[in-house]
């Protein structure tokens, strides 16, 4: 099991400056990664995850930055694209690309599309435009939404053969799209850290999962939770579900600003 923070960067954690304090008393303490939600529309303030994971990446040397997610339909591919390479080369190969559909309350205002066949549709090819231009290679591509007519994006991504990505969401269609990439990213507890997602249920779904994929390749599935440090058992139950990563959610109704730093600096629930 691996072991990072899922921070929600609203309010307080909308600063990139105290969303980087966070990161570097992380890694101080253990931690191995920073996950950022990407939302745009919270009355009390919703950071930019882009910022902030270069912010980040300049203030760190070993956490891996993960967007836990972001919605791949509200960004042009090409665009995306560029920006992931460059926060892997920044970061020297420490990016995770998490993304989903998104939703409609960040989307509608805007004019994007919300409806969800529109949207599966638009970050199915919009991931095939991002792997083609992440080859180095030029690209052709024309599609229902996205069109690439031998254009060829440098510099690429230090990873190769490209930057991972998670899949983010709950239903048959999600599991079935994470099966095609490299892992599972998904949330089992509520905004009052009540469990939603029980071990139980979290082994039936990897097991769906595991039925869709094509090979056995590395895979993880990553979950968000709260914990004590040294709450082994917890998390414990979680990692015979399947789970390879736990997120210890990080957000402003857990605590305070204060309480949240103790719990960081604590560090890992297996520390």
């Amino acid at each position: 099991m691996h072991y990072g923070l899922e921070i929600i960067p609203f309010g307080t954690y909308s600063d990139p400056r105290a969303i980087v304090r966070l990161a570097q008393t992380a890694e101080a303490a253990g931690w191995e990664a920073i996950a950022l939600w990407d939302h745009l529309l919270f009355p009390y303030g919703a950071g930019d995850p882009w910022v902030t994971l270069a912010a980040v990446a300049q203030a760190t040397t070993r956490l891996t930055l993960i967007t836990a997610v972001a919605p791949l339909p509200r960004y042009r591919p090409h665009l995306l694209a560029r920006t992931l390479a460059a926060l892997d080369i920044l970061s020297g190969g420490r990016v995770i690309f998490g993304t989903g559909l998104g939703v409609a309350f960040d989307q509608a205002p805007f004019g994007d599309p919300t409806d969800a066949p529109t949207l599966a549709a638009m970050l199915d090819e919009g991931l095939d435009v991002l792997r083609g231009l992440w080859d180095g290679e030029a690209v052709v591509h024309q599609g229902r939404f996205y069109t690439v007519e031998g254009a060829q994006l440098v510099p690429t991504p230090v990873q190769r053969p490209r930057i991972p990505v998670w899949i983010g969401g709950d239903s048959p269609a999600a599991l079935r799209r994470a099966a095609r990439w490299d892992g599972w990213v998904i949330g089992t507890i509520d905004e009052q850290c009540q469990v939603t997602k029980s071990p139980d249920r979290l082994a039936e779904q990897v097991a769906v999962l595991r039925s869709y994929r094509a090979d056995d390749a590395p895979f993880d599935v990553a979950v968000d939770g709260v914990s004590s440090a040294g709450d082994r058992e917890h998390v414990r139950e979680y990692a015979e579900a399947g789970a390879t990563w736990w997120l210890e959610a990080i957000f402003g109704s857990r605590g305070s600003d204060e309480e949240l730093l103790a719990r960081i600096s604590a560090g890992p629930p297996a520390g």
